[in-house]
């Protein structure tokens, strides 16, 4: 089975569930609070990991208890943690989030040690691969990071996966280095300036990321499903209905079970499919990496 390189964030989610989200200037009571491990590299690590991915998680950490916490939890879902480097000046990342009696989320991220991550951290012998093996990134560390890890990654012929979230403006460089892009609706417009409504739209937004050097889009569409354009083939792969409590790693899980899926051979509409299941899972589901299924839930 090829191998799954996690480049990305690790996080501590400080979580309350309440009735609504609160608005500008308002105190709301009553919620209940959970403290999670979260992070969207680190979602994605254990959502792979789970499903049966063979996973190097590449992230780095404060000198603290969350850290430490982080990386022993790590290990335990069978990560690769060798990698993992230590901010010796910076805290651990701290996100907090409310979410609200629909599942919908607010999300505040303190990065921390996410923010120092930089091309020095990475070990050369994460980059001693196969070409079959797959590096998966997002963009909770510095963009400088993400696009020297395209570029040396995919010049070795790797396929290199960036979810791009949080959303913010990329390289026509770095695009040119991806082998897949999974922008939701908002990312793919800000990427794009194409607002993203149905499948028509979504299309032209997906051409022209293609446009851009990116060989294969998918812009994941929430309870819509998720829309591929990969050569010939230009469609929704639909999901199949749940009554969501909490998105909050929603996209991480379908991308986590997608590199997985690419990673065991499966074509691209097959590997959405198999996203899009474990994403259904999450879901319903509270928390982060705890709402992560296992291989054994997937009903295909």
């Amino acid at each position: 089975m090829a191998r799954i390189i996690v480049i990305g964030s690790s996080n501590t989610d400080m979580v309350i569930k309440s009735k609504k989200l609160p608005a500008p200037g308002e105190t709301l009571l009553g919620g209940t609070f959970l403290m999670n491990p979260g992070g969207k590299g680190a979602n994605q690590a254990v959502a792979a990991a789970r499903l049966g991915g063979n996973v190097i998680f590449v992230t780095k950490t404060g000198n603290d208890m969350f850290g430490a916490e982080a990386v022993q939890l790590f290990g335990k879902e069978g990560i690769i943690t060798k990698y993992i480097i230590k901010d010796t000046k910076n805290p651990s990342g701290v996100a907090l989030i409310n979410v609200d009696e629909n599942g919908e989320n607010s999300i505040v991220v303190a990065s921390g040690s996410n923010g120092t991550l930089d091309a020095y951290d990475i070990n050369d012998e994460v980059f001693k691969t196969e070409k079959s093996d797959i590096f998966l990134m997002q963009l909770e560390i510095p963009v400088s990071t993400v696009e020297f890890v395209a570029e040396k990654a995919s010049g070795k012929g790797n396929r290199v996966i960036l979810n791009p979230a949080p959303a913010c403006r990329l390289s026509d460089d770095l695009l040119s280095c991806l082998y897949l892009i999974t922008p939701n609706e908002t990312e793919a417009e800000l990427l794009t300036g194409i607002k993203v409504t149905d499948a028509a739209s979504a299309a032209k937004a997906a051409q022209n990321l293609c446009e851009k050097g990116v060989l294969n889009v998918i812009i994941t569409m929430g309870g819509s499903g998720a829309f591929i354009l990969s050569g010939s083939l230009s469609k929704i792969v639909p999901v199949v209905p749940v009554k969501a409590i909490d998105t909050t790693a929603a996209g991480d899980v379908f991308n986590g079970a997608l590199v997985v899926a690419l990673s065991e051979g499966k074509g691209i509409e097959e590997a959405v499919v198999f996203a899009n299941n474990a994403a259904s899972i999450s879901v319903t589901r509270m928390g982060a990496q705890a709402s992560a299924p296992y291989r054994t839930e997937i009903n295909l």
